[in-house]
């Protein structure tokens, strides 16, 4: 990823690459694909927007990968329950490193504001913006009501998980984007700044399911 930055200087490309992933949810090999694609794809940072913990036991290993790529985390809920529950607090990386993540992220790239949080803004960890039914297709009522709400922040981008949709939507001038579940939706997502636009990604030789566990929601 450095060297991608000096490509950048010497040839005058100004373009930053973000890998967005989500919910990986204690899944390794989801999220060691996803690193693949986005070191082929030369990205400049990797997002990963919460819960990062919950669901499979491969959470030292998935830790590990996203410490291995410099991954930007932020907190979900599944990450505040580990902290909270977890018995462990010395003998792994795991819980200094959940310790020590945010719940929000915000920062200035190429000229947009892109803020990063686990469910909706400012830091709801529950809240999740719902956009799609079970069929994956968008809930126009849904869009009109997070409209709404978003419109009295000043973001150009923002990046939730949670719901385990996958979408890139314009909600009045924001861009929300949910990369969907790497372990439950088989997504993950590379936005171009300061164009943004958004490419998807399926993982584990699956098509990615737009809405995943419907009953759950």
């Amino acid at each position: 990823m450095f060297f991608n930055l000096i490509f950048r200087l010497l040839y005058n490309k100004a373009m930053t690459k973000l890998g967005l992933i989500s919910d990986p949810h204690a899944s390794a090999a989801p999220v060691a694909q996803a690193i693949s694609i986005f070191n082929n794809e030369q990205v400049d940072a990797i997002w990963c927007s919460g819960d990062i913990a919950g669901y499979g036991d491969e959470l030292d290993a998935t830790i590990s990968l996203l410490q291995s790529c410099h991954c930007v985390s932020i907190l979900g809920n599944h990450d505040i329950w580990y902290l909270e529950e977890s018995d462990d607090k010395v003998a792994t990386t795991t819980y200094p490193y959940l310790d020590t993540l945010p719940l929000t992220i915000q920062r200035t790239i190429e000229g947009k504001t892109v803020y990063m949080v686990h469910a909706s803004p400012p830091d709801s960890l529950m809240e999740g913006i719902h956009l799609l039914d079970q069929s994956g297709h968008i809930i126009e009522s849904e869009k009109q009501f997070w409209t709404q709400r978003l419109d009295v922040i000043e973001i150009d981008v923002l990046i939730v998980g949670h719901t385990h949709q996958v979408f890139a939507e314009r909600l009045g001038p924001t861009l929300v984007i949910n990369p969907g579940s790497s372990r439950f939706n088989h997504s993950c997502a590379i936005l171009s700044l300061p164009d943004m636009t958004v490419q998807w990604f399926s993982l584990s030789g699956q098509s990615i399911q737009k809405s995943w566990n419907w009953a759950m929601q």
